[in-house]
């Protein structure tokens, strides 16, 4: 199948990117978002159907002749979304809610690394507070609390103390901080060294990385403040190289998708593994299974073939006669040979109650010297956006070298404002220097 006319579910930064994206390939006459956002308009055609109107998505397939649908966030994923797509006959790119459980339940995500072989970080499962709260403490605060469920990348608090350790199992299980999401607790012990993004296209028959890239989740600059969704992400980075990523593929992609198909869960989408390269090696942190955001924003620029050809090969199971097709041999994408950096720029308030309804200026100027900007949270009011969500948007900058393309990121946000906007000032900016990793170097052979 030639993707013709391609349907992207989502609203945010991560759906515009792919919008953009697909709609540079040559063999793509329409991009629809649903139900998008405003900011998207430059590249795609905005159909107001809500994510959670499955009749209403399928019904618009129909009536547009679309011939592939990408689904960009996870708590559609993880209700089923995919499955009634492709129940409905419509290609689509998203793992079935079984295989979804990788990221709508982390202990879940835990029990199939675990029974694959994948090293991941020591931990355990609580729903009984005081169980919970004797291991932080046996622990001595130095912990990672998980909300098993969805929270929207907010529901990991990273714990050096006691007192921070209790308060979040507390919150969790004691006052539904994050609903239901939060009745069950993963603790997992804190690890130490640079964490890593892995995005890779999966299907029964082959495994595509894209560039990793690195992602900064704290809200403050200097790694400090609450976990967000993402404040900004950087690729190329200094650890893994290219052999190095293979690595990591085959440490931890093919072994979570061999035990999915042995568990009868096939996965035709997109995994993404977040790996923390440690003094003692590798260790998967999480797996989500849909692009991240905002690393989508920093490596789809680098992508150096056509999108849609693989994406319609994934949906149908045949991603290694499409990679075959453009000339893609082992499992690494082809990507330019530049780098970029993203920033996001969140509203006030964000994570916790974000203010919304501030008019938006400086994104026409931000564009105008080179950079992308990618709009999330916003809405139209008249003819101005305004603020709609937490994180509003996010520019993407260019460059030969790390170095340029953050200053590029950076001079391009200078641009933009509205009132109180938080935005890191350290993406892409070197950190302190850690111990050296050993990575396996990856065989490149088919899942």
């Amino acid at each position: 199948m030639t993707a013709q006319r391609i349907l992207v579910i989502g609203t945010g930064g991560r759906e515009h990117a792919l919008a953009w994206r697909l709609s540079l390939d040559p063999e793509v006459e329409r991009v629809l978002v649903a139900p998008g956002n405003p900011g998207m308009e430059d590249v795609a055609e905005i159909a107001p159907v809500a994510m959670t109107d499955v009749d209403g998505l399928i019904e618009l397939a129909r009536a547009e002749t679309i011939d592939l649908v990408v689904i960009g966030p996870e708590a559609p994923l993880v209700a089923g979304l995919a499955d009634r797509l492709r129940a409905a006959g419509i290609p689509t790119v998203g793992p079935g809610a079984d295989a979804a459980r990788l990221e709508g339940s982390k202990a879940f995500c835990r029990e199939i690394a675990m029974a694959a072989g994948v090293p991941i970080a020591r931990g355990s499962r609580h729903t009984d507070l005081d169980e919970a709260l004797a291991a932080v403490r046996a622990a001595d605060g130095r912990i990672v609390v998980k909300a098993d469920g969805l929270a929207a990348g907010k529901g990991v608090i990273v714990c050096e103390d006691l007192e921070t350790a209790e308060g979040a199992v507390q919150a969790c299980l004691a006052e539904g901080a994050f609903g239901t999401a939060g009745h069950t607790v993963v603790l997992e012990e804190l690890l130490t060294g640079h964490e890593v993004s892995v995005i890779a296209l999966c299907d029964e028959t082959a495994v595509l990385a894209l560039p990793a890239a690195r992602d900064h989740k704290r809200l403050l600059t200097g790694d400090l403040g609450p976990n967000t969704g993402g404040m900004g992400a950087f690729s190329p980075t200094d650890e893994p190289d290219t052999a190095a990523v293979e690595g990591l593929v085959d440490l931890v992609h093919r072994p979570i998708l061999t035990e999915l198909a042995r568990r009868g869960l096939g996965f035709r989408g997109v995994l993404f593994a977040g790996i923390m390269l440690t003094p003692d090696g590798p260790r998967l942190l999480e797996c989500n299974v849909r692009f991240g955001d905002p690393e989508t924003q920093t490596t789809l620029p680098r992508i150096a073939v056509p999108l849609a050809p693989l994406l319609a090969g994934l949906a149908e199971g045949r991603l290694a006669g499409a990679a075959a097709e453009l000339g893609i041999e082992g499992s690494l994408l082809p990507v330019d040979p530049t780098a970029t950096t993203t920033v996001v720029a969140a509203a006030a308030g964000y994570p916790d109650a974000p203010e919304t309804g501030d008019p938006i200026t400086g994104i026409a100027v931000a564009r105008a010297v080179g950079a992308q900007v990618w709009t999330s949270g916003v809405a139209r009011d008249g003819e101005r956006l305004v603020t709609a969500g937490g994180r509003v948007l996010a520019v993407t900058g260019h460059g030969p070298t790390a170095e340029v393309a953050t200053e590029h990121a950076y001079a391009a946000m200078a641009h933009i404002r509205f009132r109180d906007m938080q935005v890191r000032e350290d993406i892409g900016r070197p950190a302190p220097a850690r111990p050296a990793v050993a990575i396996p170097v990856g065989s490149g052979s088919a899942a």
